[in-house]
């Protein structure tokens, strides 16, 4: 038995691919450990992060908020 179904509004259907150097993949790896997360959540993380910084900074609607906010 496998861990339960999340909610159709939770899925995450979108990917992004990024090309980075192996330190690269190393040192985001042994951070994500550090925090005790998944190096996906940790690197979701830190682009919501500074997409939100820049895009309010340049008083630019963040879509994501929207969601959270409904």
């Amino acid at each position: 038995m496998g861990r339960p179904k999340k909610k159709p509004d939770a899925v995450k259907s979108s990917w992004l691919e990024v090309r980075c150097e192996e330190s690269e993949r190393e040192a985001f790896r042994a951070a994500a450990e550090a925090q005790g997360l998944a190096m996906s959540a940790w690197i979701r993380q830190c682009l919501r992060r500074a997409a939100r910084k820049e895009l309010e900074d340049l008083n630019l609607p963040v879509a994501f908020l929207n969601r959270l906010s409904a």
